[in-house]
């Protein structure tokens, strides 16, 4: 008996289906963005934890908030005991003492892409934990989400189809023809201090097709627009994070462009580390093609992070020695591992250096944050190494 025929699927079909998707969205857009409530960083450091992020003492910081250089720290009016310190108020105190960590304003800003043309490997649960890691450090972080899927962006608490304008918010204006002359309009204060976000959504998209039509007659301002609005901005800011879209396009080269370093993020398994491989021809030769057209790009440093990895797989292991074995001088030495936490984090829009409370004693996450507090802190260091001023400071941690 054969096999009856499958009818074909009806454009009028396909629209129902893609309906029963957006349901299922906005379901879950529902739960994660309920209306009158924004994200909020809940973080609370106690005056140990807080003397070790600012790097001196828990009694200076009671003496500078004896004699009025810090202010009153807050108290419980129940118990009387303090309730802890925010990360701004962490931040004041290094300014304070002095011990924020941000470049001097003769050092190269950091313009560092978190880049694979491969979707699926971890580029931007990178960007959003690097950001975080380094604004718990102090510095001055701006995230540039650059990738229409705005996975980024809605993990800074911002609803793409709702809270972001795609004419006003994101970066399709200046690439338009007669478009803003700097990045400023599109800055925009996340509840994360020190970390400023110019946010994306599905319209972005359309400077793909703005930078195709206008490639023919004005090479160099699709290829230099995002590196000069960067310029635009950078005096503001320690370090500038990208999240590119993974797919090689005008957006992508872009960023290629505007970058001085990369990071490469890529799981030990054969279809993702092949298409790093492709990743990697393909980006040399078109940093070629861009140098030949007056776009010569050198990069302080450009290095692969092995992401997603499960010591309990034989296979991730072999593919793992094989990358540290072809790439020895290239391969990031920290790993970034597979672990629950982090989707399980994701999957309510948040990131594991948000998480408080009872969470956060479980094995589970300290072995988590360890992998990506070993993983963020090895490209701190890296962009600590591009800074001049930061150099004998290193060479007295003997890190230089």
């Amino acid at each position: 008996m054969q096999d009856p025929v499958l009818p074909p699927v009806t454009l009028t079909e396909l629209g129902n289906l893609s309906d029963r998707a957006s349901t299922v969205i906005e379901r879950l857009r529902e739960r994660i963005y309920a209306p009158g409530i924004a994200k909020t960083l809940d973080l609370r450091f106690n005056v140990r934890k807080a003397a070790e992020m600012v790097g001196r003492s828990d009694k200076l910081i009671r003496d500078a908030e004896a004699d009025g250089r810090l202010p009153e720290p807050e108290k419980d009016p129940d118990t009387g005991r303090r309730t802890g310190y925010s990360l701004a108020q962490v931040n004041t105190m290094r300014e304070v003492f002095g011990t924020l960590p941000h470049r001097a304003a003769d050092d190269p800003a950091m313009v560092l892409a978190i880049q694979n043309f491969k979707g699926g490997v971890g580029k931007s649960t990178m960007v959003c934990h690097l950001a975080q890691y380094l604004a718990l450090k102090g510095y001055r972080v701006c995230v540039i989400d650059c990738d229409s899927q705005a996975s980024t962006t809605s993990m800074f608490g911002l609803n793409p189809d709702v809270d972001v304008d795609e004419d006003d918010d994101t970066l399709y204006p200046f690439f338009r023809h007669g478009g803003p002359a700097t990045l400023h309009y599109a800055l925009r204060a996340t509840y994360w201090p020190g970390i400023a976000l110019i946010p994306a959504n599905l319209g972005l998209y359309d400077a793909e097709y703005e930078f195709a039509a206008r490639m023919a007659r004005d090479s160099s301002f699709v290829l230099d627009r995002l590196r000069t609005g960067i310029e635009s901005i950078k005096d503001n800011f320690d370090v500038i994070l990208m999240d590119p879209p993974p797919a090689l396009g005008m957006l992508s080269l872009s960023v290629l462009r505007a970058s001085n370093a990369l990071v490469i993020p890529a799981p030990p398994n054969n279809i993702d580390f092949g298409s790093t491989a492709h990743f990697l021809k393909m980006m040399g030769a078109t940093l070629e093609e861009l140098a030949r057209a007056g776009g010569a790009r050198d990069y302080a440093f450009v290095k692969i992070l092995a992401t997603k990895m499960n010591d309990g797989k034989s296979a991730h292991q072999a593919i793992k020695r094989m990358m540290d074995a072809v790439f020895p001088m290239d391969m990031m030495t920290a790993v970034l591992k597979d672990s629950a936490e982090i989707d399980n984090a994701a999957a309510n829009l948040s990131t594991v250096y948000e998480l408080t409370g009872p969470a956060t004693r479980t094995d589970t996450h300290k072995r988590c944050r360890a992998y990506l507090d070993a993983v963020n802190g090895e490209i701190e260091l890296l962009i600590r190494k591009t800074w001049p001023s930061h150099h004998s400071a290193l060479r007295k941690e003997g890190l230089l």
